[in-house]
């Protein structure tokens, strides 16, 4: 059985949410990710029990300071991870086309759909919906806004119920609330009605999706949009139910990269090969990080499903300018959903 030491931590500028030791093996591997130790760890603990020779040294970071930090590190800047995972996929992307990663190709890696794997040097390691969550209590039978126009015509209908009660992601703040923004603001017709509604009812941009979730169970949220369902399955909690959107529900690949000066890059493609194996798919099926296969299972139509390929055209949500945009675009909505 592997060992897991929870370690206290000074903050720096960048810092890190949480950090744990798994195993006891002289071997040290070190990954920096952006999933809940909570969220991963029977599948690190799995991954030891069948490495012994390894430890996992596994801190938790917030999407932006973990693609700052393994960005100085490819410059040569501090010391590098030996395995990134993060949900913002889109700088995992930008940093495979910066040189940043190291290529590594087996059986597993090749066999993953062309969506989820970039260059052998970026994979997609797990399935994960986008969902709008609501809170039982508050919001049920035909209330229940199922996709993006049944939210819009809630918004419009009923205003002060909804008033500061809908949580999203801070997509300054959040890489993963950008990533969804940017997509949705290129997927849906509905984008800049939906910016309207949240200035409307006073929606509320705030970190992270465990918090979210937390609001949404408590009652002090009524209704959270598009966040990871991954984290719905740890919620257990009663009060909360989810909604795969209809018109359409974006689905994320978390995706693990080695980086290029990794000092353990052999420990790293073991990690990398366990989570791909059918053990490792069956232990984040359970916690939650992957979709059922099966529609009616599922509950999600296959023309419903907007998978987020891990390919150059994220890039374009990196740049500059667009990024700008949408800044001032989300920046108007919410500045206006604060103004009493």
């Amino acid at each position: 059985m592997s060992c897991v030491l929870a370690l206290s931590l000074s903050l720096p500028a960048m810092a890190q949410e949480d950090r744990a030791r798994f195993g006891a093996g002289p071997d040290v591997l070190l990954v920096r990710s952006t999933t809940d130790i909570g969220i991963i760890r029977p599948v690190i603990d799995a991954f030891i029990a069948a490495n012994p020779d390894l430890s996992v040294d596994y801190e938790q970071w917030g999407s932006n300071d973990l693609f700052a930090i393994t960005r100085e590190a490819c410059q040569g800047q501090g010391d590098p991870a030996d395995a990134v995972i993060s949900s913002a996929v889109q700088q995992m992307v930008w940093l495979v086309n910066a040189a940043c990663a190291a290529p590594y190709r087996s059986a597993l890696t090749a066999a993953l759909p062309a969506d989820r794997r970039w260059r052998d040097e970026i994979w997609g390691i797990t399935e994960e919906p986008a969902v709008t969550v609501y809170n039982k209590r508050a919001i049920g039978g035909a209330d229940i806004p199922r996709d993006r126009f049944a939210l819009l015509d809630m918004m419009r209908a009923q205003p002060d119920f909804l008033r500061g009660r809908i949580a999203t992601y801070d997509i300054q703040e959040s890489g993963l609330g950008y990533l969804f923004a940017h997509i949705d603001s290129l997927e849906a017709t509905t984008f800049g009605a939906m910016l309207e509604g949240f200035a409307r009812v006073g929606a509320i941009a705030t970190c992270c999706s465990a918090e979210i979730i937390d609001g949404v169970a408590e009652g002090r949220y009524y209704i959270a949009y598009n966040v990871l369902g991954s984290y719905i399955a740890g919620a257990l909690s009663p009060e909360v139910g989810v909604i795969l959107p209809e018109d359409y529900t974006l689905v994320l690949s978390r995706s693990l990269l080695i980086p290029r000066a990794a000092r353990n890059p052999d420990g790293a493609a073991r990690l990398l090969d366990f989570v791909l194996s059918s053990e490792g798919r069956a232990l984040l099926a359970a916690a939650g990080l992957a979709m059922r296969a099966d529609p009616d299972e599922s509950g999600l139509l296959p023309s419903a499903k907007r998978a987020i390929a891990l390919s150059p055209a994220l890039l374009i949500a990196m740049d500059a300018n667009r990024r700008s945009r949408l800044f001032t675009l989300w920046e108007d909505a919410f500045i206006e959903a604060a103004t009493p």
